[in-house]
């Protein structure tokens, strides 16, 4: 980062205005930018055609489902992705106000969070190829062309956007905005297409490049799932032991209601870090899996923790822990779930825990551990790679989007 933008940054903290820049009501913006227009300005609003999951099949045309929209990553839908989207088969008329043409933006009318409200994509559909706005989404069609078409797809990717769906936002449960309220968000771009289209190419190039780590790391899951069941699916000739044999096991004991937001040591549901809490429980290393909800997750913990009480807390192992712990991921459904309470809420009982066996070679158990645990390291590194690019993206697309680092 050049001095001239450190300063820029440094003044913005400050609350000062860099030179070269004005304040609107919605942010601090270069002065050659256009700054007094809105989504109203710039687009003409249209509706999807309401359709559910049932309805929709493997013919016809192309559907833009808005939980393939809420649910996906993607800056950019297009007809290249014909096969994961669903069809709807319908004969059209030349009179449809729900199909959406390229250089569209999609948005979603509804979300069960603030995030979601802004979560838009760029119709990439250079033919003009029928594509069906479906249940939920709203699409903007451009009134002139102000806006080069690939800079549309980060349109509502900058703060100064972002915050204005959130404030503007309606609903307890379910947040959504509307055909009302979407002209009113105000924007800022340059008045330069090629400076536009430069703004798009840098972070389609992050965005690639996030692709291709997300591949990976899926190619690093698929070989870890494949060592998983060839050195871990029983053979005939191997022993066994009872997990309650090999170590203690416990139930967390916090209730729901106990649960607070700032306090200082994990608290876990299993599989995930829901709140912190001030006391804890547990001091150890230690397996925890959940008695219910994501049944069958296995997370490995060594530290102060405390857990929900519908956690149990596996401890004191005499048995190599990470190896269990690998069994358990592989074998759980086949050795532990075929025995569990069947009710509206599915859980394990404590005694079916304690009974499961956990089958080995004597001869392999340090080497299958060591091999795992390779496997684990890399795709830990690469996740930690992965979480590097997707920082320095949106360090890059909050400046470059807001002016603050600009491009020739």
């Amino acid at each position: 980062m050049n001095e001239q933008i450190e300063q820029r940054i440094t003044q913005l903290n400050n609350g000062e205005i860099p030179s070269g820049y004005e304040k609107t009501e919605f942010g601090v913006f270069p002065c050659d930018w256009v700054k007094d227009k809105t989504f109203g300005n710039l687009f003409d609003f249209y509706g999807g055609l309401g359709k559910s999951r049932d309805e929709l099949g493997d013919e016809g045309h192309a559907y833009l489902h808005y939980g393939d929209l809420h649910r996906g990553s993607f800056n950019v839908v297009s007809h290249e992705q014909y096969d994961q989207l669903p069809k709807y088969d319908v004969v059209l008329k030349g009179k449809e106000t729900h199909l959406m043409e390229d250089g569209d933006v999609a948005f979603l009318d509804a979300s069960e969070d603030l995030d979601g409200t802004s979560r838009s994509v760029l119709v990439d559909n250079p033919d003009n190829k029928p594509f069906i706005a479906g249940l939920h989404i709203i699409f903007g069609k451009s009134k002139d062309n102000s806006l080069e078409k690939w800079y549309k797809q980060y349109i509502t990717s900058s703060e100064s956007v972002r915050k204005q769906f959130q404030r503007l936002a309606a609903g307890f449960k379910v947040y959504g905005v509307n055909r009302d309220t979407l002209p009113r968000i105000q924007v800022a771009y340059p008045k330069s297409t090629e400076e536009q289209s430069k703004i798009a190419e840098i972070l389609m190039k992050w965005d690639e490049a996030i692709e291709l780590q997300e591949q990976y790391i899926d190619i690093l899951e698929i070989r870890k799932r494949y060592l998983m069941k060839k050195l871990l699916t029983p053979k005939d000739n191997w022993k066994y032991v009872l997990l309650g044999n090999i170590c203690d096991i416990k139930t967390g004991r916090l209730d729901a209601n106990e649960m607070e937001e700032d306090g200082i040591y994990p608290f876990f549901t299993c599989s995930k870090e829901v709140y912190r809490i001030n006391q804890y429980s547990f001091d150890c290393e230690a397996l925890l899996m959940a008695g219910n909800g994501d049944i069958g997750d296995v997370k490995y913990y060594n530290g102060k923790f405390d857990a929900y009480q519908r956690t149990y807390v596996l401890s004191n192992f005499s048995f190599n822990i990470k190896y269990v712990m690998q069994y358990l991921l592989l074998n759980f459904d086949r050795d532990v779930m075929k025995g569990m309470q069947k009710s509206s809420m599915p859980y394990i009982k404590l005694d079916l825990l304690k009974n499961a066996k956990i089958y080995y070679d004597p001869s392999m158990v340090e080497k299958t551990v060591t091999i795992l645990s390779t496997v684990d390291n890399e795709i830990e590194q690469h996740n930690i790679k992965l979480e590097q690019l997707k920082k320095q993206r949106k360090t890059l697309q909050q400046y470059l989007l807001n002016g603050i680092v600009r491009v020739k």
